[in-house]
């Protein structure tokens, strides 16, 4: 029997492919590669030495879900597909509410015609809002301050009830706090379209020199240096956690949440320079205003994680560092660009 990862293309999903291919599960990947690019899966069968069968399915297309399904014994998926930008979630609500929400309903419906009812969803710390208290724990009031925040919270919330429904479903809802790294090999690591929104990809590409300098929201926080502080969690400990969580769904009937995140935080002035301890580089960088809805503090209560699903992070942010750095050296220009370059010579 097969896993159905939608989403295996991306960022998470390709790394999560490799730890599932690995633990000897069969792979089956649903992307319809919008935000991501099919040299990333290619990849993964480089590092694993085993194929991944792919649909090129949008999670809208009803249709295009149940041909995966009919043609596969499809036992549990791990559902990462979605619209993920904070900011054009503000500009696009409706466009991230249609396919984060609409589209997760669309492939539960197909789901339960197929009797598939162990599922494990891609949710973020973001449901928790602006939240001052640390650590966060999975019982935080939630609170979610934009429309891709509020998909998730919203996507939670259906998962609920579909389980107080049926109680045959079994359901795990991750909230990842601030994925960083890439995997050791350099082959698979984040390529963001356009400008990155996320802190470490940002300051990789200044220090590669695709960009000038890395803009720092607000220095007058009350913080070590005044910097926001995050839970930074390397993306391989990340996708060993939806390994754990699957052998959860897999051996109970529930529904049940998990942060995932280090327990730790790290201020954005912390994280610049353990990258440029990482890549011997300097990081120009100019502090500017404040975000909008931006806390002081962010970090996880992983306690449950490691109590109900046997699982920690185990890497630091000088390996998420050096990681990240050694992905961009050998991919400047990110996956497209990469595979262009290699074709041209």
């Amino acid at each position: 029997m097969a896993v159905l990862v939608t989403g295996g293309a991306g960022y998470i999903g390709s790394h999560t492919c490799v730890e599932l291919l690995q633990a000897g599960y069969d792979v089956i990947v649903m992307d319809n590669f919008s935000n991501s690019h099919p040299e990333s899966l290619k990849r993964v069968t480089d590092i694993t030495g085993r194929h991944v069968k792919i649909y090129v399915t949008d999670l809208l297309d009803k249709m295009g879900i149940t041909q995966i399904f009919t043609e596969n014994n499809i036992e549990a998926v791990i559902h990462l597909a979605g619209l993920k930008a904070v900011g054009e979630s503000a500009v696009l609500p409706l466009d991230y509410y249609q396919n984060n929400v609409m589209g997760t309903i669309t492939l539960c419906q197909v789901m339960k015609e197929h009797h598939v009812k162990k599922l494990v969803f891609s949710s973020s710390a973001t449901v928790y809002g602006a939240i001052d208290e640390v650590p966060i724990s999975e019982q935080a009031t939630h609170g979610a301050v934009n429309p891709y925040g509020r998909t998730k919270q919203m996507v939670e919330e259906i998962l609920q009830d579909l389980h107080e429904s049926d109680p045959g479903w079994s359901i795990a809802l991750l909230r990842y706090f601030n994925p960083i790294g890439a995997h050791a090999s350099g082959e698979i690591g984040e390529d963001p379209t356009g400008i990155p929104n996320n802190l470490l990809p940002y300051i990789s590409q200044v220090a590669v020199g695709k960009r000038e300098y890395l803009n720092i929201y607000g220095s007058d926080y009350p913080t070590v240096d005044g910097t926001g502080v995050r839970d930074y969690i390397h993306v391989v400990d990340l996708a060993v956690g939806h390994i754990r969580a699957l052998e959860k769904v897999k051996a109970t009937s529930e529904v049940a949440a998990f942060n995932l995140g280090t327990g730790r935080g790290y201020s954005v002035l912390e994280v610049m320079k353990a990258f440029e301890k990482a890549s011997a580089q300097s990081i120009p960088y100019k502090v500017i205003a404040r975000r909008p809805g931006d806390v002081a503090v962010s970090y996880a209560d992983a306690s449950k994680a490691k109590a109900q699903l046997g699982w920690q992070a185990t890497r630091g942010i000088n390996e998420m560092c050096e990681d990240t750095w050694r992905w961009q050296q050998k991919n400047r220009h990110g996956y497209q660009k990469e595979l262009a370059t290699a074709t041209e010579s």
